[in-house]
């Protein structure tokens, strides 16, 4: 029998909405990862420079109430790192009535941060909320789901036709994502898998654009690093890699985000501001595909997501490399499904 459901909570990573919101806001992002004061202070004035604001809050409401404007049921929102915490957010869901409801998180991939975190951050709400709390079910990944395919697609289209009419056909396709610890990505999936689902999986969500585009020759990149810098990431990061392009001749060049669902500080500075630069800097064409989450089909595919857990519809996917995410109360995918990965401490 197909399963009921009584509201949707919208899970997400959170960000600041005043000036005096972005230090603790940072702090909770990094607590216990041993990012270095200094760095920091760096990103904190990248908050400040856009005044203390991230737009991850405000894209977020808005797919809330496109989200609600799709279903009958009650949609509700929490976040990790910045209010509205998802522990207050579930204590209100118990308050309301609800008892079960299923949760989409704004991360298409697997991993530790993308989406075993999530799983963690239920299992503290739930826990915070104790007795009474509403079972939470998540909803899986969607990296490959045709809607958010082609609504990259179509951003990807829109960014071409904003370069110079005369370098579009010669213009370079780059995808990005959020860096992470190469041993992070090796622990993503399961070891029976052979890990790497999270690189796998941005990897492929590109290689589904760039198709849907009609582009066969693209890059997959990173950026947003943060760790220590002894630790290796998943490189090359888009400002070296817009140098590598500049030594090889290329005069354009279309970034997109595909690792994101929305805008926030990490896109509009990393991206607009800092990889922006430097292609100026290079006499390079620079234009940026906007993130998927604020396309109508993007709603579209919540709700499928949805249908599809309660047995309405048929998974649509457009993929082979695996991809999981559902799963009841904060429990993992699987055993030794996207360890964390122990983080080195700053030392004095």
């Amino acid at each position: 029998m197909p399963e009921q459901f009584d509201a949707i909570l919208l899970l997400s990573f959170g960000g600041p909405e005043a000036p005096d919101e972005v230090r603790p806001f940072l702090e909770n992002v990094t607590r216990g990862r041993g990012v270095p004061p200094e760095r920091l202070d760096a990103v904190e004035e990248h908050y400040q420079h856009f005044g203390g604001v991230s737009p991850i809050n405000a894209r977020n409401r808005e797919l809330v109430e496109a989200i609600a404007s799709r279903t009958e049921l009650p949609v509700y929102f929490g976040n990790r790192n910045w209010r509205p915490f998802a522990e207050d957010t579930v204590r209100e869901m118990a308050a309301d009535g609800v008892r079960r409801a299923l949760v989409f998180a704004t991360s298409a991939y697997g991993g530790y941060s993308a989406c075993r975190q999530y799983h963690e951050d239920i299992a503290r709400a739930r826990d915070a909320v104790g007795d009474g709390a509403p079972e939470l079910v998540k909803l899986r990944h969607f990296h490959d789901h045709p809607d958010f395919v082609r609504a990259n697609a179509d951003a990807v289209r829109a960014a071409l036709a904003r370069l110079p009419e005369e370098q579009r056909a010669a213009a370079r396709l780059v995808f990005t994502a959020h860096s992470v610890p190469n041993s992070a990505d090796a622990a993503a999936g399961t070891p029976a898998d052979g890990g790497h689902r999270y690189s796998r999986q941005v990897g492929e969500a590109a290689a589904l654009v760039a198709a849907e585009v009609g582009v066969d020759d693209f890059d997959v990149v990173w950026q947003s690093r943060s760790g220590p810098p002894q630790v290796p990431w998943l490189e090359p990061d888009i400002v070296d890699h817009l140098d590598d392009l500049h030594a090889k001749g290329v005069g354009a060049v279309v970034v997109a985000p595909v690792g994101f669902v929305s805008d926030h500080v990490e896109v509009i500075w990393d991206l607009d501001n800092e990889a922006a630069e430097r292609a100026a800097e290079h006499g390079m064409a620079f234009a940026r595909a906007a993130t998927a989450g604020p396309d109508p089909r993007f709603a579209d595919m919540v709700i499928e997501l949805v249908r599809e857990h309660t047995g309405d519809v048929t998974a649509r996917r457009l993929g082979t490399v695996p991809a999981a995410g559902c799963t009841r109360n904060g429990a993992p995918c699987a055993v030794d499904c996207c360890v964390p990965q122990r983080r080195p401490t700053r030392t004095s």
